[in-house]
């Protein structure tokens, strides 16, 4: 397919990207990585009449110790993030998670950012940045603003961004101890049919599923469970409680609930919990 006719604007810094956007409004979308817009654009569901192009935009790319959480600009490749020693070292899970999305290709194009704010509920690092607790900055013209990742993802390909917004920056906490991630898929480089990522953090464990619903969700009936003092195999049945997952070409709903629990278990157990 090709894509509908479209205007392109590259800028060279955050406040031009800022500017375009308030300039051409909700009919622009901006451009990282490319490889979740242009598939959308290609079949049309996606027409946007300008394209800003922020890939010029270095100051967004990089992993910082900042203390009590790792900062990570969101035009950070994901070929970077999994090999950055920050993120190895301090957020173990999020660098492993970024090492399995795609192919190389994919890994050296990717942004976290443009992964995020897609927020596709089959992606993979959506889920990892929930079970981690992260919180995501946007900036627009009315300035900077924090947004937790339990409020980011607002419905099925959709976020809490403005149309004037950037995503600036991922922040998530420490986290060194136990962490997995178990995802089901019919070939190595496709999504994932059913994912599940645990991740211990401080007294806490998040746990947080990939295609089980419109959106990327954590699993709040398997951390309430652990909360509670159920162990690992009981707090695993209750994965796909109280959730509605898709039946598609690729598995029925029910398949996915059975894949949920099966993958939740197995995370939780070489997760260490």
């Amino acid at each position: 397919m090709i894509p509908a006719p479209f205007d392109y604007v590259r800028v060279g810094s955050l406040d031009e990207a800022i500017s375009a956007l308030v300039e051409h409004g909700e009919d622009a979308k901006l451009l990282a990585g490319g490889h979740s817009l242009l598939p959308l654009m290609k079949l049309r569901l996606a027409t946007p009449s300008v394209l800003i192009d922020i890939g010029p935009v270095r100051e967004l790319s990089y992993v910082v110790d900042a203390g009590d959480h790792v900062a990570i600009g969101a035009l950070t490749r994901h070929h970077d993030l999994h090999h950055d020693p920050v993120a190895v070292s301090q957020v173990p899970l999020l660098s492993m998670v970024a090492g399995k999305i795609g192919d190389p290709q994919v890994r050296h194009r990717g942004t976290i950012g443009g992964s995020l704010t897609h927020a596709d509920p089959a992606s993979d690092l959506p889920a990892a940045v929930l079970a981690l607790g992260g919180t995501l900055v946007a900036r627009g013209p009315a300035g900077e603003r924090q947004i937790p990742a339990d409020a980011f993802f607002s419905g099925f390909l959709e976020s809490a961004l403005a149309p004037d917004e950037v995503l600036t920056e991922i922040r998530v906490p420490k986290a060194v101890g136990g962490h997995a991630y178990q995802k089901f898929v019919r070939r190595a480089q496709d999504w994932a049919i059913v994912g599940s990522v645990v991740a211990r953090v401080g007294d806490r464990v998040g746990v947080a599923l990939v295609n089980m619903g419109p959106t990327p969700l954590r699993a709040l009936a398997v951390e309430q469970a652990l909360a509670e003092g159920a162990s690992a195999a009981e707090a695993a049945e209750r994965a796909a409680e109280g959730l509605e997952p898709p039946s598609d070409n690729n598995a029925t709903a029910e398949f996915r609930r059975h894949l949920a629990r099966v993958l939740t278990r197995r995370a939780l157990a070489e997760a260490g919990v």
